[in-house]
């Protein structure tokens, strides 16, 4: 059966879940995204930002604008690689399979290739004792590709003592929508005992590379039950690496680190190969220990 065939028996309803923001959401996404944008470390980006803005709109605001190769890309702000006009599940597969992917708070999806990124390679990742506990309790549940809307409107949801500031919008949401019907993006979910979503994570699986989007967490330590699932498995799985694309102290604490985007691309060239990919959809190997794994055991292909 067909990955759309399948996706409409599993998702029938989904896109109708996936809600267009509301005019005053809209606003207040604008003010807080440009007030984000207007940071003093920030600001001195605005100016190639505007002049590339102006370019896109003046050319007459086209849809079928070629991608820029990463190397192309401003130094400052890091990583700006061009504007982003369609969110297409063609478009999104080339570009990522070359080190570009999509990102904007305000106005029109613009492309980025940083300078670093940052990346796991699965023997590194770092298994406290405390996540062993958690995964050896049975105290979550974890599911491949059982909800993804709910998973991304997590991702979406407003952070405790935070502005509401998110890039998730509808327009994303419906995007990564058909790259999961299509069998491209994937979720994990992480359920408590009452069988409440508590954790989760989505992102985009290109040959073998798996490129994180977002995730988050409503009980401590689930949304890391679920990644320490999802990184088992795809090390079984012959994966190359996981990219984490931004620094967070929350991902070097896991084991990932910065390389350059150099280095990056080479592998994403070795690895991005669309005819591997796991059967869609994903779904948790129970024969795997994962409260017993030792990602430096097996080792994974880099560079």
């Amino acid at each position: 059966m067909a990955a759309n065939d399948r996706a409409k028996q599993l998702h029938g309803s989904q896109h109708d879940a996936v809600m267009d923001e509301t005019l005053e959401e809209r606003l207040r996404r604008c003010a807080l995204g440009l007030a984000w944008a207007m940071r003093p470390k920030r600001i001195a980006g605005m100016a190639p930002t505007l002049a590339m803005l102006a370019a896109y709109y003046l050319g007459g605001a086209r849809k079928d604008i070629p991608l820029l190769s990463p190397d192309d890309a401003l130094d400052y702000p890091d990583g700006l690689a061009g504007i982003c006009p369609s969110l297409d599940p063609e478009t999104l597969m080339r570009a990522y399979a070359v080190g570009l992917y999509p990102w904007c708070h305000v106005g029109p999806m613009k492309w980025w290739a940083p300078r670093e990124r940052m990346a796991l390679f699965f023997e590194r990742f770092h298994m406290e004792k405390n996540l062993r506990r958690r995964l050896r309790n049975k105290h979550f549940r974890v599911t491949f590709d059982t909800d993804f809307v709910a998973v991304m409107q997590g991702c979406a949801e407003l952070r405790p003592d935070r502005p509401h500031l998110t890039w998730i919008t509808p327009n994303v949401m419906r995007a990564f929508l058909k790259l999961h019907e299509l069998g491209h993006a994937h979720s994990v979910e992480v359920w408590d005992g009452e069988g409440a979503l508590v954790g989760g994570l989505y992102g985009l699986a290109v040959g073998g590379v798996f490129f994180i989007e977002s995730q988050f967490t409503r009980t401590r330590d689930a949304s890391k039950v679920g990644f320490a699932t999802l990184n088992c498995h795809l090390q079984q799985w012959g994966f190359a690496l996981n990219d984490g694309k931004h620094p967070t102290g929350h991902l070097a604490q896991l084991g990932f680190e910065l390389i350059p985007r150099g280095r990056f691309n080479t592998i994403l060239s070795e690895h991005c190969d669309r005819s591997r990919f796991v059967e869609w959809p994903w779904r948790v190997d129970n024969g795997l220990d994962v409260g017993a794994w030792d990602p430096a055991a097996a080792t994974t292909p880099q560079d």
